[in-house]
């Protein structure tokens, strides 16, 4: 394997995983799209206190779905992408089979756990019973997940992500049909009961439900064809010896592991400001209705809205792992690091316009989407808009770390921060009587402290220094710009029309154009850079006509 720095060809298309990151993105971003216009009808058909029970059986749901199978897809992903590179054929067909075997196991066993044990642990763990009848109704999704988890990864693997991303479309788009429908039917069949919303949330958990075995069914008639229009170069002998089920099996188990005990801290830390929020204001004498209200705007409203711009680098930390492994099983350590660098910056440079003008026009955004004009609503947005960033950048570093091989680090930074999470929002809710404000915080703080450990341990792996000044200042120079001038337009036009709607219609995209062209004249991003990233070339030649190039 060759040592030498890439060339310009290799270089540039270290670029191309960009492209296929942002197939992934576009549809991560219309998928949470539609998952926030569903979510506004929901959120007014269930109320606070129904949204808070379907949250929190979603926390509950969360978790169960990480332990037995979340992880799958980039296992999985990572596992053929390798053996891909040295055409190893049969290897990559055994990964899948073991793949689909596990998956099954433990989704199987996962589901049935939270079929029968659904009563205790709403009400044992998170004080909160009225969410077993939605716990019992997501249960089957998470063995359909597995199973259509290892299809995914091994799509992504093979360096096609348009599979996921079309099923993850398809899964929301039935989603948010069923979920609409459900819901209100529930609503109104169960409305002479104690609670209504716990029958409402049942009903919104079942769109869940039905999505996924939609976009499984698309997956699986991808995979048939897949397998016969290759089925010549899937038979071919290899060249390196074929690996024993054994040990194909104990690297599945050796990638899996880190993967789902990172995301099971990262699930976590919201698992855990659920059960002790409600256990802590539980004991200073609120009602369980009064808890899941607060608690429904907090997960409803304000991490629903926040975890939009996050979808982006998820998208671009799972299209980055298959690339990064193919460049380091190649010896390509340069070209490793442009990687990492490009979709750092990528990723920063919409995270953070977008984490400002959530927090600049949170109050308009929120009465917007969600008829909810409350200060309190707005306060929250505009306490936590800085999560965009960390998470945003917790998200692709962990990708990072589980490209190169430091999947133990994510999970060891995960725990610490959980543990400095704890601490601080046992602080806020109980000593200082914070609230949900804590909460915010907490979440704020969590990301914070996970960034920081994974940018230390990157940057002594692979002797890797992301560069500051025009990853983060120069965005964030542009971004306040940005985010002043808005302000400044959509109070100048409510002063004159009284129509905070027109405000925002009018304010947001000269917000979006005067960003681009701050980013350009600040000189964030070059011309060697900009044809490497999605869309980049058409931009340039834009860029060049008006002159700002």
């Amino acid at each position: 394997m060759s040592n030498k720095t890439p060339s310009k060809n290799t270089a540039s298309g270290s670029g191309n995983f960009l492209v296929q990151g942002s197939i992934l993105a576009a549809a991560g971003i219309l998928v949470r799209f539609i998952g926030l216009l569903y979510r506004i009808p929901m959120t007014r058909i269930l109320g606070d206190a129904g949204n808070g029970y379907y949250s929190t059986s979603f926390e509950i749901y969360n978790i169960g779905l990480i332990l037995s199978s979340y992880g799958l897809p980039l296992a999985v992903s990572k596992l053929v992408a390798a053996r891909r590179v040295r055409e190893q054929y049969q290897d990559v067909r055994k990964i899948f089979q073991s793949g689909l075997i596990f998956g099954t196991v433990a989704g199987g066993i996962m589901m049935l756990f939270m079929l029968i044990e659904a009563e205790w642990i709403t009400t044992t763990i998170f004080k909160s019973p009225s969410c077993a009848l939605s716990l019992r109704v997501l249960a089957p999704t998470i063995l359909v997940f597995s199973v259509m988890g290892v299809i995914r990864g091994y799509f992504q693997g093979l360096g096609n992500m348009v599979p996921t991303s079309i099923s993850q479309i398809i899964e929301q788009v039935v989603n948010a049909v069923v979920s609409i429908t459900a819901s209100y039917l529930f609503m109104n069949w169960f409305a002479d009961h104690d609670n209504p919303g716990a029958y409402g949330a049942a009903g919104g958990t079942l769109g869940t439900l039905c999505g996924a075995l939609a976009s499984f069914l698309f997956l699986l008639f991808l995979l048939v064809r897949y397998r016969r229009q290759n089925a010549q170069t899937l038979a071919q002998p290899q060249a390196i010896a074929t690996e024993t089920w054994k040990s194909i099996y104990l690297a599945l188990f050796f990638t899996l592991t880190p993967i789902i005990l990172s995301q099971f801290v990262y699930q976590l830390s919201g698992s855990l400001d659920n059960s002790m929020f409600n256990l802590i204001m539980n004991r200073k004498g609120f009602s369980e209705q009064e808890r899941a209200t607060w608690f429904g705007i907090y997960s409803s409203k304000y991490r629903l809205l926040s975890n939009v711009p996050v979808a982006i680098a998820s998208a671009l930390g799972t299209s980055m792992i298959p690339s990064i492994v193919r460049s380091r099983t190649q010896g390509q350590t340069e070209d490793t690091k442009n990687k990492i660098r490009l979709t750092i910056k990528f990723n920063m440079l919409i995270a953070i316009p977008c984490a400002v003008g959530m927090g600049v026009l949170a109050a308009p955004i929120m009465r917007l989407i969600f008829e909810d004009s409350r200060p309190l609503t707005a306060q929250l947005m505009q306490l936590g808009a800085p999560a965009v960033i960390f998470f945003s950048l917790s998200t692709v570093t962990n990708a990072v770390l589980q490209g190169i091989d430091l999947m133990r680090k994510s999970v060891t930074h995960s725990a610490i921060s959980l543990v400095i999470h704890i601490i601080l929002v046992y602080c806020m809710v109980s000593i200082w009587n914070w609230g949900v404000y804590g909460l915010v915080i907490g979440n704020v703080t969590f990301a914070l402290v996970v960034c920081i450990l994974n940018w230390h341990a990157i940057g002594k792996r692979l002797h890797y220094h992301q560069e500051t000044k025009t990853t983060f200042l120069l965005p964030l120079a542009a971004a306040g710009i940005m985010g002043a001038c808005a302000y400044a337009i959509y109070a100048g036009i409510l002063t004159l029309t009284h129509s905070y709607k027109l405000g925002l219609i009018i304010s947001i995209p000269i917000a979006m154009i005067l960003y681009g062209i701050m980013i350009i004249l600040l000189k964030a991003v070059t011309e060697e850079e900009l044809p490497q990233m999605p869309f980049g070339t058409k931009l340039l030649r834009v860029c060049r006509k008006v002159h700002l190039m």
